[in-house]
């Protein structure tokens, strides 16, 4: 097969790339240039995204023997990425950012554009499992709990899975570094990337004033009662504790937790942690990443956090919704946030979280 191997520089992406051409395909090592400017993003070999990452991706393709190209997807990159992070922290939602570049970008733009250039698919160094049966090519699971990225991969569809192969899927972190390092890949101790490439400083709050302005509003209780201000309702994050800086304590003197953040009115909502409890949540823009649902109740497990754990639930599909009813409620959820679907350790499909409810 003739191959693309997305390299962030990273010794993930290095040691799927090595995989593949060992395996006897036809690949082409390259780099997603994300920013026009790369000062505006973030500095330093970080394993994604940097001037260093890429010059790590060069040399890690040198020493597996492929050619190796650099890619300038800034425009896709900031209208998919940057901007949607920005309109749904502006709107009262808290997006994540990496599973949107894996949507838009490296298994959109990148997986199309390999397409029409000859290529029959993309390789990268994500963590997940994809096998081949009677439901077509369908996404798992990888083998290493503390490393999956099926979550993040949640947003591709049927087609994309199609084109897609993770040769780590059935190896642990600690394994493809030492086989890194086996391999002479220069990136095999280098440090994962953690934090949001655009964000340069770290502080997603900062950065966001930057761009939507700093505009006063009242933080009150549940009763409408106020008991607080900001400087931007988009800053703060359901289950927010620290930093609200409260000007009227509670009588016992228990901690106040966000619950609720409305962009409309400029207001944050606060009041006690088990008020954070929700046992239903309700998702759009569904993505199916093999056969579709309907609205027959069926049982799984639900994921809503890149690095959490699958949780027991009822989940059904009914007027364009993805519904998910939790055995035990969960704390701290957010709109915004995508909710991944599995049967067992494959991936049924996810969505975007819309709405919860106690």
């Amino acid at each position: 097969m003739k191959l693309i191997a997305a390299m962030s520089g990273g010794v993930d992406s290095a040691v799927a790339a090595a995989r593949a051409h060992e395996a006897g395909h036809d690949v082409i090592g390259v780099h997603l240039a994300l920013s026009s400017n790369p000062q505006k993003y973030r500095s330093g070999a970080r394993g994604c995204c940097t001037i260093e990452d890429s010059h790590d991706a060069r040399r890690a393709a040198d020493v597996i023997g492929i050619p190796f190209y650099i890619w300038d997807m800034a425009e896709e990159f900031h209208e998919g990425v940057v901007e949607n992070f920005i309109a749904e922290y502006a709107a009262g939602r808290t997006p994540n950012p990496c599973l949107r570049c894996n949507e838009k970008i490296k298994f959109a733009a990148v997986l199309d554009r390999a397409r029409a250039m000859g290529f029959d698919g993309v390789v990268t160094g994500h963590y997940a499992i994809t096998r081949e049966g009677s439901m077509g090519k369908t996404l798992h699971r990888a083998i290493d709990d503390s490393k999956d990225q099926s979550y993040v991969l949640s947003v591709l569809t049927i087609e994309q899975i199609a084109g897609a192969m993770f040769p780590l899927g059935d190896t642990t972190k600690v394994d493809v570094r030492k086989e890194a390092k086996a391999r002479g890949l220069y990136v095999a101790n280098k440090p994962d990337s953690h934090d949001i490439c655009f964000v340069p400083s770290g502080d997603n709050a900062g950065w966001l004033h930057q761009r939507l302005g700093s505009k006063v509003g009242p933080i009150v209780d549940q009763d409408g009662v106020q008991v607080g201000e900001h400087k931007g309702a988009y800053t703060y994050t359901i289950g927010q504790r620290k930093g609200l800086g409260l000007s009227v304590p509670t009588i016992d003197g228990s901690p106040r937790f966000v619950l609720k953040v409305e962009p409309i009115t400029n207001t944050v909502v606060v009041g006690p942690r088990e008020d954070l409890a929700v046992t239903r949540m309700v998702g759009e823009k569904t993505v199916w990443c093999g056969p579709s649902v309907g609205p027959d109740r069926n049982r799984g497990f639900v994921q809503v956090r890149a690095h959490g754990q699958p949780l027991p639930c009822t989940y059904y599909y009914d007027n364009d919704l993805l519904i998910a009813e939790l055995d035990e409620p969960l704390l701290g959820l957010a709109t915004g946030q995508q909710m991944a679907i599995y049967d067992e350790d494959r991936v049924v499909g996810s969505a975007t979280i819309s709405e919860t409810e106690q």
